[in-house]
């Protein structure tokens, strides 16, 4: 890369910083394995019976806060979506999906579960495996990043990045692609640490403590959780969609990463090395 001076173009200048610890990247790599095959296994889980319910109880005729299945009409047989009252189209997708050039009735494709073919029980055990895994994981990263101060240093806000004129900067700035550059790279900009934190401390925490309160024999031992979440059915509707969030949260990510130069994001993930490019310099 070039930029223009007055004796013409001269390399634009790029320092090396040190971004991420071994920690870091280590189970940054294992929550991202965890994430994507809970999410394909619990998809699994899903299609065993694919309505959400609010409240202790929920079973087929009772009135369902979200289904997924297919339906019968004059046109022929297609998919749809219902939330509450609506009922969305979705054949293709979801509902009715093709499976060896054949329609075959299921809430999630194939290619979108673990494994492909319908198997509660073989899901059961890739989700409860992983599950284990990610919680580990995520404990192991909380230790590292509370004994390193990566959690207070890295994460935390600065004060001037919590200013109601800051955070709308940075949502134009955003909006409009463009990326910190110079110092303000050095550090992570105010939406990313809010959005981190939130992930790491609200919408991951409250997706396993959900998990696990759909569990019988941990409702036995804590039948508080049941008390808290107003019922298994409630804490597994709470389950659905603090994992679609997540799924939510890590498109975004992939998206930020891709298009903020995503050979430098990578490896800063691999080596832990992030290149700063001076403030005005061309990308």
């Amino acid at each position: 890369m070039f930029e223009r001076t007055a004796n013409g173009p001269k390399p634009a200048r790029s320092t090396l910083i040190k971004r991420h610890s071994i920690a870091t990247r280590l189970t940054h790599w294992v929550n991202a394995l965890c994430i994507a095959l809970l999410l394909l296994s619990g998809l699994q889980i899903f299609n065993a019976h694919p309505e959400l319910y609010w409240g202790r109880y929920g079973a087929d005729g009772d009135p369902a806060v979200l289904s997924i299945g297919a339906e019968s009409g004059p046109s022929g047989t297609r998919g749809v979506v219902r939330v509450g009252s609506v009922t969305l189209p979705t054949t293709g997708v979801l509902g009715l999906s093709t499976l060896d050039g054949r329609p075959v009735a299921r809430a999630f494709p194939a290619w979108l579960t673990i494994p492909s073919y319908q198997d509660l029980a073989t899901g059961r055990r890739w989700h409860f495996f992983f599950a284990w895994l990610f919680v580990a994981n995520g404990l192991v990263y909380l230790l590292a990043g509370v004994l390193s101060r990566h959690v207070a240093r890295d994460l935390a806000p600065d004060r001037d990045q919590l200013t109601p004129r800051h955070l709308w900067r940075e949502i134009l700035d955003h909006a409009r692609l463009r990326f910190p550059q110079g110092d303000e790279a050095r550090r992570y900009n105010g939406l990313q640490k809010i959005s981190y934190l939130a992930v790491i401390f609200v919408l991951l925490p409250l997706m396993v403590v959900t998990g696990l309160t759909m569990s019988p024999a941990m409702d036995a031992a804590f039948p508080v959780l049941l008390d808290i979440f107003g019922g298994r059915q409630s804490a597994r509707t709470i389950h659905f969609i603090t994992a679609s969030l997540v799924v939510l949260f890590v498109l975004v990510h992939v998206a930020m990463v891709v298009l903020s130069g995503p050979l430098n994001n990578l490896r800063s993930m691999i080596t832990g090395r992030y290149a700063i490019r001076e403030k005005g310099s061309d990308r």
